[in-house]
This record gives structure tokens, C-alpha cells and sequence, in this order.
């Protein structure tokens, strides 16, 4: 599974470790992506979503409903990649 966010669409970024003498590598920087079961009211079952910290805060402040069709609409996730438990 990739570190994707399905909810804002965020994914890991590249970038450079700088050593005290300026010497550069690569590195990435990793979300803080988790799983997290929400239940979904509408469709009254329980779903697993792969999120980071900024998803739940959009899903804690517009709902649940909403914040999966604005996923949707922007392109993030589709109905058929949400997990759908029990």
C-alpha cells in the first residue's frame, strides 16, 4: 500500500539531509499516515481509511460524508479503494 493520504491527497516528499559540512543526500520525508476505522452512517457499515494527521482533522471539522466526496471529486481516492469492514 503507498503513503498516500486518501483524504488530502498527500504524499511523502524527497528532499536533501544536510551534514554539518553541507554535504547533501537524499532523504524522504514520511507523513504521519495511519489506519483508522470510522463509521459511516449514511451506508450504516464501518470503513478503514488510510489518513494522516491533517485528514482527521478535515474529517473532525466537515464530517465524514463530506470530506470522502470532496476526496473523490478532487481525484485522492475512489469509492472502490475505500475498505469496507463487516
Amino acid at each position: 500500500m503507498s503513503k498516500i493520504c486518501q483524504i488530502t491527497g498527500k504524499k511523502a516528499m524527497i528532499g536533501n539531509n544536510v551534514s554539518h559540512s553541507k554535504r547533501r543526500t537524499k532523504r524522504t520525508f514520511d507523513l504521519n499516515l495511519f489506519n483508522k476505522k470510522f463509521y459511516y452512517v449514511e451506508q450504516n457499515c464501518w470503513i478503514s481509511l488510510s489518513i494522516c494527521a491533517n485528514g482527521l482533522r478535515i474529517i473532525n471539522k466537515k464530517g465524514l460524508d463530506a470530506a470522502l466526496t470532496d476526496a473523490v471529486a478532487k481525484g485522492f481516492c475512489d469509492w472502490k479503494s475505500i475498505k469496507v469492514i463487516g
